[in-house]
């Protein structure tokens, strides 16, 4: 791979299907804050798109004053908006529920982040106006294939409210980590969420469309629901990421000696930032204020966070993490379960034994 690193050993996406290719990031072996291209989890529902002239313009119609087509090169000459982002799958830690669901069984690596370049989707809107009717603006991909389950062919697409869609943080990307971004993230254009779940980040734009109504494609009222159990609250849109964390050391079911040890991970939000992390070696009895990295320029993004554990007696030891937030939103010690397996964000934890 291209600029890997140079020491010996190093890692690699985590494979859970080739076709479409769905793989994770190798998130405990990660300390920086921008992931590079070549780690960063790649989740498709389909094939990957053939791209040709067309794919370089980026048209918006439909409820707007002026319809207009940007260019790839007009874009890069308007203001430029650089964000570091954290993206995350909705899907990430599906796994751990219980009782299992379908679909993908990330473990904890369908997240990451990095520094997105581009030009506020605002902007863009600015230049074609916008009727008295619009509503939402809905994304479409370049990227089509069959829909699991129906036999229906479609393409990617997914809409926002026209308030998230004029947020001037809301942006058409070009360029991830200083580069243009790779071909398997999103390649020319892809639209960046900041707070949501990736699913919302519509990768190989392929053209822009402004409503009158909701919008009502398989990937927004199928997919991407949360669907709880009979009897409880109503089915409700996945949107915003939930206050969550991962211990990246030490691994899960390692063996480690006993003495002092600095236990670390990552914590991150969608909704303002996160303000506390504990930790408890006791099975949750008692809880410990970890030490936490925020950087206040970079609001969107995850923050590291560490804690010096000093173990002397040789035995089995669970460690736990939970995060809190500026909204007061506290990771739970039970996740929300939901049919399709979305936004798993309970207390984080590890089993480790001591000799």
């Amino acid at each position: 791979m291209k600029n890997m690193p140079s020491h010996k050993g190093y890692p690699y996406l985590i494979t859970k299907s080739l076709d479409p290719e769905n793989q994770e990031s190798p998130i405990h072996f990660l300390p920086q804050q921008y992931i590079p291209s070549y780690y960063f989890f790649r989740r498709n529902h389909f094939s990957y798109p053939v791209l040709g002239p067309q794919s370089y313009t980026l048209p918006i119609t439909g409820e707007v004053i002026n319809p207009y087509t940007f260019t790839y090169n007009e874009l890069f000459c308007l203001d430029r908006k650089t964000l570091t982002v954290v993206l995350e799958c909705a899907g990430n830690k599906r796994s751990k529920f219980d009782p299992r669901v379908y679909g993908e069984q990330w473990e904890e690596g369908a997240i990451s982040q990095g520094q997105w370049q581009g030009v506020s989707l605002s902007t863009l809107l600015s230049y074609t106006g916008l009727s008295k009717q619009a509503k939402e603006v809905v994304f479409e991909g370049w990227d089509v294939g069959e829909k699991t389950g129906t036999g229906e062919v479609v393409s990617y697409q997914r809409s926002l409210s026209l308030a998230k869609a004029l947020h001037p943080d809301t942006i058409i990307a070009y360029a991830y980590n200083g580069k243009t971004i790779p071909y398997k993230h999103g390649f020319p254009f892809r639209l960046i969420v900041p707070e949501w779940y990736a699913m919302a980040s519509v990768k190989w734009l392929k053209n822009i469309t402004v409503i009158d109504h909701s919008f009502e494609g398989p990937f927004q009222t199928d997919d991407y629901v949360y669907y709880p159990n009979e009897g409880e609250m109503k089915p409700f849109p996945v949107t915003t990421i939930n206050v969550n964390s991962t211990i990246q050391y030490p691994l899960n079911y390692t063996i480690i000696k006993n003495g002092v040890h600095r236990v670390h991970g990552i914590a991150w939000t969608g909704k303002g930032e996160i303000t506390n992390v504990q930790i408890s070696f006791d099975e949750g009895n008692t809880w410990q204020e970890a030490l936490i990295e925020t950087d206040p320029t970079h609001r969107y993004t995850w923050c590291k966070w560490s804690i010096d554990w000093r173990v002397q007696q040789e035995g089995e030891y669970t460690i736990q993490s939970r995060a809190i937030d500026s909204k007061g939103r506290l990771q739970p010690q039970e996740p929300h379960w939901n049919k399709k397996g979305y936004g798993y964000n309970a207390v984080a934890k590890i089993h480790v034994k001591v000799e």
